[in-house]
């Protein structure tokens, strides 16, 4: 179950977003959320290896190197990684996310891991799993830039 609690704090708190699967075809949930939530005031960082740039922003290979440019554009590191991949791919990103220090950990809907979430959970990480980033974003109207 997912806490209320913190998914108010991960909205609120996370500046940098590592999107983990963004893809640049516009009728992909990925592309459009990771749209979203730059449109939104996060600073959106595309995950994907096969890719060079998402909506003129360069994409990242892995969180290693998302990770460094996130340092390099702001001195701080990634917030939140935000998954878009199938679930068996998930243990991997929970290493990453666990040895990188990043805080917080969103898999979007219908990803879930359990035993992956719980060792990143064991290990100070914030989780939420099989919920919509956008979805939850968008139900917080304090939380929408006004335009």
């Amino acid at each position: 179950m997912n806490d209320p609690e913190i998914i108010d704090e991960m909205l609120r708190t996370a500046k940098t977003i590592a999107v983990v699967g963004m893809s640049d075809k516009s009728w992909r949930a990925s592309h459009n959320i990771g749209r979203y939530l730059a449109a939104n005031g996060y600073r959106v960082l595309p995950v994907n290896p096969a890719l060079k740039e998402i909506l003129g922003a360069p994409c990242y290979a892995d969180l290693d190197a998302a990770q460094a440019a996130a340092h390099e554009l702001s001195g701080a590191g990634i917030d939140l990684v935000d998954v878009f991949r199938a679930s068996e791919n998930v243990p991997p990103i929970v290493d990453d996310v666990i040895r990188l220090g990043i805080p917080y950990l969103w898999l979007q809907d219908e990803v879930i891991h359990d035993d992956a979430i719980a060792r990143a959970r064991a290990a100070g990480v914030k989780c939420v799993q099989n919920d919509c980033i956008y979805r939850e974003h968008a139900a917080r109207p304090e939380l929408h830039l006004r335009q």
